[in-house]
């Protein structure tokens, strides 16, 4: 399965890209929106996060205000630090169990949507990297439009980010947000026609995992059986290299 990560600068069209790859029929992993559940009342984030920043961060039924959580990270790098250690190891884990899921189905192909992908280090589980961007004054302004942020606010929640020309030299693919919705679709969907795998390669992609099972099923059987399955496995899991 080809895993695809896409990240982008805040208010880019990132979420526009990700819709796009859904309606193309791409899964797509969120994982801002992992990171709201994994801060739910009973998670374990929940609890590290309430313990470390106070009962000041929750709003009236007892959840976490992302807003004001986000007027306290974005002032502070230490503190912001110390929610990513809070939060990002059961992120992480969700998403490669969701990776999983999806590899075990079939799908030839997947993205993972993830604001700090770079940061993170959770491009290493991806095959090619696809980064949007946009002008910075282009992204300030969307963000007093769509959030009512102040400049100085809109300016640290862009600033808490690698830089652009950084989160470019790492990708595989630039799409440059400047021109219109349509134009960002259609760059999405050019990507799909493109990098999507044949199902013959996605249903070697099961067959691998498959014949391993069958190989370590039959360590239980005779010695004979034993070869023959491990011999299978490692048949199968050549043509997915291939």
């Amino acid at each position: 399965m080809l895993v695809v990560g896409l990240t982008g600068g805040i208010a880019a069209g990132k979420s526009t890209a990700s819709s796009e790859f859904r309606a193309l029929g791409v899964p797509v992993i969120d994982a801002d929106e992992i990171a709201r559940q994994v801060l739910e009342p009973g998670e374990t984030s929940y609890t590290r996060v309430v313990e470390h920043f106070g009962p000041s961060i929750l709003d009236d039924t007892g959840r976490i205000d992302r807003g004001r959580l986000g007027n306290v990270i974005f002032t502070d790098p230490e503190q912001r630090k110390h929610l990513n250690k809070c939060t990002h190891p059961y992120i992480r884990r969700r998403i490669l169990w969701h990776l999983a899921q999806l590899y075990m189905c079939g799908h030839s192909m997947c993205v993972l949507d993830v604001p700090l992908l770079f940061e993170s280090g959770l491009h290493r589980v991806c095959a090619k990297t696809v980064v949007i961007e946009c002008p910075r004054e282009v992204q300030l302004e969307r963000l007093a439009q769509r959030n009512g942020f102040t400049r100085v606010e809109a300016e640290a929640r862009v600033d808490a980010q690698m830089r652009s020309d950084m989160r470019a030299a790492r990708a595989t693919r630039v799409v440059n947000n400047t021109e219109s919705v349509d134009e960002l679709r259609s760059e999405i969907r050019a990507i799909v026609s493109l990098w999507r795998p044949s199902w013959v390669r996605a249903a070697m992609g099961v067959a691998a995992p498959v014949g391993v099972v069958v190989g370590l099923a039959c360590v239980w059987m005779p010695w004979g059986r034993a070869v023959l399955g491990m011999a299978t496995a490692w048949i199968v899991g050549s043509l997915v290299l291939w």
